[in-house]
């Protein structure tokens, strides 16, 4: 009862945020002279998950164990979503990697919710960055909201950079991110991966709960199966009988069902459904919803669970990942594992 009624809390916080009632929004236009320099990601503390400290990522569902990640050939890049939404005082249209409560707010949620999901398949680096607030999607001022994100994604490239001068020595990789992170990485993998060297040691990425469109990159094309490497996955998640003019669609967005791990229109029943994770790791819920893409997104039956008779909301993007939790888990495991055989790095 505790999970479900602290989904729906969150859920509805989001909710409010992108409908731009009841919370705080930054004050005035963007301000380069309020920037600090970029994060110094040769300090652990700057990574929200790192294998070589303890964090939220580490976690498994139903126990109390942590993962250990030391002897994976692989690794994982994450890059988190908005967790700057806008409650009380946050009023700035970024965030410092300092700061205390948002930091706690990351690590309990995206991290331990979404970053854990790929702690079966490698090394998970997951990096604080200077994020922008929720309101650079939704305001009016279109320059401000953009040189917010742009500024966010200064952090991330430094980050990677760092990742791969220092951290990586040649080892393959995932990326995966959510929301924001998505926006993020999607630029990411466009400057330093697509029809690039650096290319072949792409495992997949999993770009989920933003646009992104089959053709996003020249050379590294959507996954079609579940087995694919080098590729793109992606989804967005709403109810199934989402209002046509409340969601932006297309047949040329990329939409992965992660009960097939395909791109086609096929039904998948909730029976394939191995798990979802909603707000408590130590609740999983096995069969809790199906799947089926349809014109660029992913459409859902309603999940049921304790208080979801409140639950109105058709728009399920704070459950992409968690909704289909053990699903994506596999699915990444597999994916290096096949990538292994694939180069003969077995």
């Amino acid at each position: 009862m505790k999970s479900s009624l602290s989904i729906l809390t969150i859920i509805l916080i989001v909710c409010s945020s992108c409908s731009n009632n009841g919370y705080f929004f930054p004050d005035g236009a963007f301000d380069t002279a309020k920037r600090i320099e970029l994060t110094d990601y040769s300090q652990i503390k700057n990574w929200a998950a790192h294998p070589d400290k303890e964090d939220t990522a580490d976690q498994i569902p139903e126990q109390e164990h942590l993962r250990d990640q030391s002897e994976f050939p692989v690794d994982v890049f994450f890059v988190h979503p908005t967790t700057l939404t806008g409650y009380k005082g946050e009023t700035y249209w970024n965030a410092q990697v300092d700061n205390v409560t948002i930091n706690q707010r990351t690590d309990d949620t995206t991290i331990r919710l979404q970053a854990s999901v790929f702690n079966t398949a490698g090394k998970v680096y997951a990096p604080r960055y200077q994020q922008a607030h929720i309101e650079a999607y939704y305001t009016d001022d279109k320059a401000t909201g953009k040189k917010a994100l742009d500024w966010a994604y200064q952090d991330v490239k430094a980050a990677f950079n760092y990742y791969l001068e220092n951290l990586n020595k040649g080892r393959p990789f995932i990326i995966a991110s959510h929301s924001q992170g998505t926006t993020h990485s999607k630029k990411l993998i466009a400057e330093f991966i697509d029809d690039k060297p650096l290319q072949q040691k792409l495992v997949a990425a999993y770009l989920i709960g933003i646009i992104v469109k089959k053709d996003e990159f020249k050379t590294i094309k959507p996954c079609e199966n579940a087995e694919e490497t080098g590729c793109t996955i992606s989804w967005r998640t709403y109810k199934k009988d989402i209002e046509p003019e409340n969601v932006l669609t297309s047949p040329d967005f990329l939409a992965t069902n992660p009960l097939s791990w395909k791109t086609d229109t096929i039904y998948v029943p909730k029976s394939k459904n191995k798990g979802s994770i909603l707000r408590n790791m130590n609740k999983v819920f096995d069969e809790l919803v199906d799947a089926q893409v349809d014109n660029g997104i992913l459409k859902v039956t309603k999940p049921k669970f304790f208080g979801s008779a409140f639950y109105t909301t058709k728009n399920y993007h704070i459950a992409d990942l968690n909704f289909f939790y053990f699903n994506t888990q596999e699915n990444a495991a597999l994916r290096v594992q096949n990538y292994m055989q694939k180069h003969n790095l077995n």
